[in-house]
């Protein structure tokens, strides 16, 4: 019983470590624009197929792949925001969001079009996991682990060393300061855009090189993504990561008392007890 437990923690640190990548794009698009950004679904579903390409149909290895699956989510992300998101943000958040869940179904139908509804994996070697006491990893779990963790370290550098990283952090914590100090939030936002698309579409390859990938990837996605963003604290960075840990461990637990169909609901409960016990999350207020 204990060694399940512990190889059921071990499975929910390295989801939580992938779930962490798009749920900081997630909760940096929101700490900078100010309003929850579900198209963060799409993009998840957009670099899941475009990393498929780089790494099916054009031979790349998937770590190369994986940052062709960013740039490919981020620029999309990037022009979604421009023509579609931005002119919708002056009437409100809701109006934003709503546009954001409309821009969602429209993309993920895109993706339906172009390649259909048939499961779809990757080129991958087929390699036996790995054993030590008892336990089970696989290597391409731990190859998606390290990319994460290599993924998040650069952006928490760029945010820590760079100038265009302070500006995001200056706009995330008080845009009209930032103005007065002549920083341009429009070029910020399109930034983080960039980034946190990016870093969804990162985020969808990683869940998808683990299992499969079809058009509804990042829809499945979301809940928990939205969750592990609530749970740590909506808008902050080092939040998100401490929420994606939480859920991927509470996920992987919950299989102990409950049928895997029932998972997705563990997403619900963590929402609705954060948003009871501690409303502005385990980190409580925005943090870049």
């Amino acid at each position: 019983m204990l060694t399940e437990v512990v190889q059921l923690v071990l499975n929910g640190l390295m989801a939580g470590t992938i779930l962490a990548v798009p749920a900081i794009g997630f909760t940096a698009i929101y700490a900078v624009l100010r309003f929850p950004n579900f198209s963060v679904a799409s993009q998840v579903t957009i670099g899941a197929f475009a990393g498929y390409v780089a790494n099916v149909t054009f031979g790349l290895p998937a770590p190369v792949a994986v940052a062709f699956a960013f740039l490919v989510a981020g620029f999309s992300g990037l022009v979604c925001d421009e023509f579609v998101l931005r002119p919708m943000r002056p009437a409100g958040p809701l109006a934003a969001a709503i546009a954001a869940v409309a821009l969602t179904i429209v993309l993920e139908n895109v993706v339906r079009f172009w390649f259909g509804n048939d499961l779809r994996g990757y080129d991958l070697p087929v390699l036996r996991d790995w054993r030590f006491a008892g336990l089970r990893v696989s290597p391409q779990q731990l190859e998606n682990g390290v990319i994460a963790i290599i993924a998040m370290a650069c952006l928490f550098g760029f945010l820590a060393f760079s100038r265009m990283g302070k500006a995001m952090r200056a706009v995330a914590d008080n845009p009209m300061l930032a103005s007065i100090k002549g920083i341009d939030s429009v070029a910020v936002g399109r930034l983080v855009s960039f980034v946190g698309m990016g870093l969804a579409g990162l985020g969808g390859m990683l869940l998808g090189l683990d299992t499969s990938i079809d058009p509804l990837t990042g829809f499945r996605a979301i809940l928990t993504v939205f969750a592990a963003a609530v749970v740590g604290g909506l808008g902050s960075i080092p939040g998100a990561v401490v929420g994606a840990l939480t859920i991927g461990v509470a996920e992987e637990l919950s299989l102990l008392v409950l049928d895997p169909a029932y998972r997705s609901a563990v997403g619900f409960v963590a929402i609705l007890l954060v948003l009871t016990l501690r409303p502005r999350g385990i980190l409580g207020e925005r943090a870049f």
